[in-house]
């Protein structure tokens, strides 16, 4: 059970750094926001998809 949601981590981490450098924001902001959410793991990732995805732009103009 332990190694499914270690995996479902990862992708989700993967997806996550993705949809990142899909935005149009400045290099500097994809990099501060993927290393959060990297560095942060499950906490990062909801907080990213529950929060921050739809706000990332405004933040990094």
């Amino acid at each position: 059970m332990g190694t499914i949601i270690y995996i479902a981590g990862i992708v989700l981490s993967v997806l996550a750094v993705l949809d990142i450098i899909k935005k149009p924001i400045s290099l500097v902001g994809k990099i501060i926001t993927a290393v959060l959410v990297l560095a942060t793991s499950w906490i990062g990732l909801l907080v990213y998809y529950l929060y921050a995805k739809d706000r990332l732009v405004k933040w990094f103009k």
